[in-house]
């Protein structure tokens, strides 16, 4: 008869209570430039302050003394005031729901603001420098609790302020809203996506297609706009900037890196301005917010994966200037805050607005009761809700300055031409053939290993000691201990693709913040658009993924469970019958029965499968180069009544995992292989050095045990299986990635490996009644990372460690890591 959920995990709070903590916390003030999870060092100019999270638009108040910015992020979404010169907010002003589009009238009389989820643009009167609500004009009429079906997006008015045009972003439509009756007059197609929109000085209105590959043009017409056709730019267009005359348009397509220029009299691209990373894929470095000097022949460009704004000095025919004497190149770049969103110029300095600001920090001091989605302004120590903008206030310099600046843009980004892989790549690795790369879901470091006294861990924070992940701990005792591993990503939409492409686009870091604090729109970033595989996927990076880098490369490849869609989606069976790739080479080379993310489906049945498989490539003689292999049930699924409890859904992963080395193990495949296994993400757990440290297991006769204290993240491990199999690269993050090319051994070590049974049975449920029971009943659980993070963090954590232990602060990167700098 199963336990209540107390008794069911009793074990665990006894061990991890009874265990003193290898490394006590320390966090000290910041020395130098302090290192992201994506491996890059933050190193801003000028002055920087902060703001509110994800400042996703900038404008400029009429009076010019300060600006405006729309904030889009997981806690907060609404407009804020700062003074220009010293970076100060003057002023608050929360909306329900906020998304790219702000944008003043021309008489500098009323401020317009996106209000995204809720299908309505915000109309502020501006008086006193300060702005005041007023009303909301309405796109559509929703009830309360539903999504947007419209999403305003990019928003600009008319020369004579009359009307209103706004990107529909869910509907693929231009709203043309009248301003003096509130109505909508017109609706006019665009391409998928609609992001911004530029109105002209002669009313032509150009819209922005982020998951397309046009702007479209509308000019005035009788009555209001028509259809003029639509200019083919480049891939997954987004910011849109005009000059002062309207002669040129400047169009930022984020994931190839490039900025056309449209001559708008003859509407054509005049020009493309690249800003790629000096080298490797032309991705990486997301242009994503532009911005013209005052005299129309410099213009800034806002690079948010690069953390800098790239100077570009013009021609004059691109610039339509006469006297401008650039060439279309790339001038320099100037270090930022991260992920820079908004730029303005004048003459004395530029305005940049970082999204993600500061980066990573400790926070000790979580709050305490359990948090729902009505208290999204709370303070807390989830990854979304801790991230928070900044503004920077950069004086402009001489060309002998913005030299010096580079040169800390290029040392932050670690550009280091020597860390590009060559031909002599390949020799730093021992004879591996085959690798197999398993993805599982959201733990940290302390959360599985913190009780490995050999390392930097804290057992206070342990969720599964070696009791319930015994084949986890003897892995990484055998086969190496990484206490400097850090995952890329903040939740799982960024997760899957950091993991898949070494890189997430804008659509899906502009998104994300909305779709996990309940502010509606579709979990789009798994290769699906509005819940349907589209022809052309917004989130998808331009490179593509891991398994386009072997089908360039002839390799054989086999996928299990990553990026799949069910062919039968009827959730009512015991098992959908099938899987399919969602994107084509994939679909042609992935497993059809192995499922993706499913909770209901034990790992078990997914170790079969690949073991089966195992089998009868050992019958072939033949084994795929590259595997991808999903595992996703160490995610769990809380306390919800009847769900496996948290430790026998680890158990169950735990268990899995060791099965499938000890399968290989035993295969004549085992000396040729290696095996890497990482979380997508670590947003469901506390870690005393970082939120973003997880596990990183590396299983292989060649791999050396030990302790390795190495710095490490996501993308040093897609650019160590790159350099493994002689493939190329996806973006700058693994192109100059950190390869583990110092984690080998001369002589293998080729004993099989013996599974290990966690002591947790794999059938424990959940049946305790309670708080915790009937929030987790609650909690979306049908996709991965759905369900209200912090919620789900306190439900395993009282799982795991009782009602009385208080709950920690999840921790950042500390002051001893900072110190201690690594790779």
């Amino acid at each position: 008869m199963p336990r209540p959920l107390p008794l069911i995990l009793c074990a665990i709070a006894l061990v991890a209570a009874c265990r003193p903590s290898t490394r006590e916390s320390t966090a000290t003030v910041d020395t130098g430039p302090r290192r992201l999870p994506t491996g890059a060092r933050l190193d801003p100019a000028g002055t920087v302050v902060d703001v509110g999270p994800m400042p996703l638009g900038m404008v400029p108040t009429p009076e010019g003394d300060r600006v405006v910015l729309l904030l889009g992020g997981w806690r907060q979404q609404g407009v804020q005031v700062v003074d220009r010169a010293t970076g100060a907010v003057v002023q608050t002003l929360d909306q329900p729901a906020a998304f790219v589009g702000v944008a003043f009238s021309p008489d500098g009389g009323t401020l317009y603001a996106s209000g995204g989820n809720g299908d309505v643009v915000y109309r502020y009167r501006w008086a006193d420098r300060s702005a005041t609500l007023v009303d909301s004009l309405v796109l559509a009429t929703k009830a309360p609790r539903a999504n947007g079906t419209r999403y305003p997006a990019g928003v600009a008015v008319s020369p004579d302020g009359r009307t209103l045009y706004v990107a529909e972003n869910l509907a693929d439509s231009l709203a043309v809203v009248d301003v003096a009756s509130g109505r909508v007059t017109q609706r006019l197609a665009t391409e998928r996506y609609p992001y911004a929109v530029a109105a002209a000085p002669d009313g032509t209105v150009y819209v922005s297609a982020w998951g397309g590959n046009t702007v479209s043009v509308f000019t005035p017409d009788a009555g209001g706009l028509r259809d003029a056709g639509r200019l083919a730019v480049a891939r997954h267009p987004s910011a849109l900037l005009l000059n002062a005359r309207g002669t040129r348009l400047f169009v930022a397509s984020g994931s190839t890196d490039r900025v056309a220029v449209v001559d708008t009299r003859a509407r054509r691209v005049v020009a493309t301005l690249q800003d790629p990373p000096p080298s490797g894929p032309g991705e990486g470095s997301t242009p994503n917010a532009l911005a013209l000097a005052p005299d129309g022949a410099r213009l800034y460009v806002a690079e948010a994966d690069a953390n800098a704004v790239a100077v570009f000095d013009l021609a004059a025919a691109t610039a339509d200037v006469p006297n401008a004497t650039g060439a279309d190149r790339l001038a320099g770049r100037i270090p930022t805050g991260w992920y820079p969103c908004a730029v303005l110029a004048s003459r004395e300095a530029l305005l940049v607005a970082s999204g993600k600001g500061r980066g990573t920090a400790p926070n000790p001091d979580g709050p305490q009761p359990i948090l729902s989605r009505e208290h999204q302004g709370s303070p807390a120590n989830t990854t979304l809700r801790q991230i928070g903008g900044t503004v920077q206030i950069v004086p402009l310099g001489d060309a002998a300055e913005l030299a010096r600046l580079t040169a800390r843009v290029v040392a932050a980004n670690g550009w280091d031409e020597s860390r590009v892989p060559s031909a002599e790549s390949r020799r730093s690795y021992p004879r591996i053939e085959h690798v197999v790369y398993v993805v599982k879901e959201n733990r940290t470091y302390d959360q599985v290993l913190g009780d490995l006294t050999q390392a930097d861990g804290d057992t206070s924070l342990l969720y599964f000691p070696r009791s319930v992940s015994p084949n986890h701990h003897a892995l990484a005792e055998r086969f190496g201990i990484y206490d400097r591993f850090f995952v890329n990503a903040e939740v799982s939409p960024d997760g899957h693709n950091w993991s898949m492409a070494a890189y997430a686009t804008d659509y899906l870091e502009k998104t994300v913040p909305s779709n996990y604090s309940g502010r509606g729109r579709t979990y789009d970033y798994e290769g699906t658009n509005r819940n349907r595989v589209p022809d052309d996927d917004a989130a998808e990076p331009a490179s593509g993924y891991l398994w386009n880098l072997a089908e360039k490369k002839g390799i054989a490849f086999r996928n299990y469970g990553e990026f799949v869609v069910p062919d039968d989606a009827d959730r009512a069976g015991p098992m959908p019958s099938g899987y399919k790739g969602n994107k084509p080479f994939l679909a042609r080379h992935t497993h059809a029965t192995f499922p993706g993310f499913d909770l209901t489906i034990p790992d078990q049945r997914r170790a079969d499968l690949w073991i089966a498989e195992l089998q009868e490539f050992v019958r072939q003689g033949q084994m795929p180069a590259l595997e991808i292999v999903r595992l996703p049930n160490d995610h769990t699924a809380g306390a919800r009544r009847g769900s496996p409890t948290p430790a026998a859904y680890m158990a169950d992963n735990d268990l899995a995992l060791g099965r499938m080395i000890e399968a290989l193990s035993r295969t004549p495949f085992w000396r040729s292989t290696v095996v890497f296994v990482l979380e997508d993400d670590a947003q469901n757990g506390p870690d005393h050095v970082d939120s973003h440290r997880s596990p990183l297991l590396i299983v292989s006769p060649w791999a050396r045990p030990g302790v390795h204290h190495r710095w490490a993240n996501t993308t040093d491990v897609l650019r160590t299986i790159e350099e493994i199999l002689g493939l190329a690269s996806m973006s700058q993050f693994d192109h100059y990635g950190r390869p583990l090319r110092d984690v080998w051994t001369d002589k293998p070590d080729l004993r099989p490996y013996t599974v290990l049974t966690p002591s947790v049975p794999l059938t424990e449920r959940n049946t305790a009644m309670g708080p915790d029971a009937r929030a987790s009943a609650h909690l979306a659980l049908d996709f991965e990372d759905q369900a209200d993070e912090d919620t789900f963090n306190r439900i395993l954590w009282r799982a795991a460690k009782g009602q009385d232990v208080p709950y920690p602060g999840a921790r950042r990167l500390t002051g001893l890591e900072l110190k201690r700098g690594g790779y």
